[in-house]
Formats: C-alpha cells, structure tokens, sequence
C-alpha cells in the first residue's frame, strides 16, 4: 500500500493482494481480541484491585496475547485462501484503499453466496463477540465505578477507561458498519472514510 501511495501507480498483484487483506484482517482480528482482553484487564483492576496481581500477572498477558494470535491467524489465513480461490472477471480496479473482502467480493464471477456467509460469520466471531465481552466488561466497571463514594475515585477510575474505551469505539464502531452492514447499503466512498479509522 505504502508503495502504492508513493509511485501512484495504484497496481497490485493478486498475491499481494491477498497478503496484503491477510495481514491487515489478521492483524484487526487479533486487535479484537487484545481489546476485549484489555477490558477484562481494567475489569479485574476496577472491580477487584486487591487481587489484581494475583489474577493478571506476566503468564496470563503471554496466555492473552498467544491466545489471540492462535484463534486469528488460521482463521483469516482459511478466509484469505477461500476469498482469492474465487474466480474473477470483468473490471480488476478495487474500489477501496487497500484489499479487503468487501471490495474483492464485488470483483468476484459468479455466485459468492457462500464467501458472504462466511466472511459474515467470521466477522461475528472476530468482531461482534469480542465486541459484547467488552461491552459486558465495561457495564460491570460502570456499576462499580457509581459504587465509588468520592468524585475524585469516580473520576480516577473513569480516566483510567476513558482512553480504552475511545479505542473500542472508533474501532468496533467503524469496524462493525464497514463488515457487517448489507451489501445494498454499500457506498464506495464511505466505506473508504469509514475503513480509515478502524486502520
């Protein structure tokens, strides 16, 4: 992409294509998940400070992170191979800043009914399920965090979210609306600005 913007060319091969929708889709895949680890993590240290070092040490970061890593990288890699096994015809241009499935089931022959399904359903489980633990974390720090007597406590541990949760918002918000809106309400241009932000 990077050598894209600066010849203008704007030419990439198949191969490069689908490397490049590998490694930004595996990349905001796992990113999905260290988010809604990230929740868990300032859910244990609002809602349980005491036992805080007990529960969220050094081996439970490198089990989070490993963890993320093993579910996304098969997972997109499948998805990448069964998107660019598709046959296409037609107009090759990508409407889009980068490669990504969207945009390259638009350029695909044929009947792509099964792609769409299964991109939706692995959209789900990378986007909406860590999407809902995250947001079941941060209901649970909310009730804890009106439990606090003191507008200082209160507002020390709102800042210490205030920054995740701005994240979660521009990333899932914007990740959500470009992959699991229908197809009809599509709009090009939009779907540019759009994957800007969660990029």
């Amino acid at each position: 992409m990077l050598m894209n913007l600066l010849t203008q060319k704007g030419n990439i091969s198949l191969v490069a294509c689908a490397a490049q929708m590998c490694f930004v889709l595996m990349f905001g895949g796992s990113e999905c998940l260290f988010l809604t680890a990230m929740a868990y993590d300032l859910y244990v240290a609002i809602c349980n400070p005491l036992p805080y070092p007990l529960v969220m040490n050094h081996k439970v970061y490198v089990q989070l992170a490993i963890a993320a890593w093993v579910v996304a990288v098969p997972a997109i890699i499948g998805q990448t191979c069964q998107i660019c096994s598709l046959l296409f015809c037609g107009s090759y241009i990508i409407y889009h800043l980068f490669c990504d499935f969207p945009p390259i089931l638009k350029l695909a022959c044929g009947d792509t009914f099964l792609n769409e399904i299964t991109v939706y359903v692995v959209t789900m489980v990378f986007i909406m399920v860590p999407y809902l633990l995250t947001i079941v974390s941060y209901g649970k720090i909310i009730a804890n965090i009106l439990k606090i007597s003191s507008a200082s406590g209160k507002a020390k541990a709102f800042y210490t979210c205030s920054s995740h949760l701005i994240v979660v918002v521009l990333f899932y918000g914007t990740a959500i609306i470009t992959h699991l809106q229908p197809k009809t309400n599509q709009s090009e241009g939009n779907g540019k600005v759009i994957s800007l932000f969660y990029m």
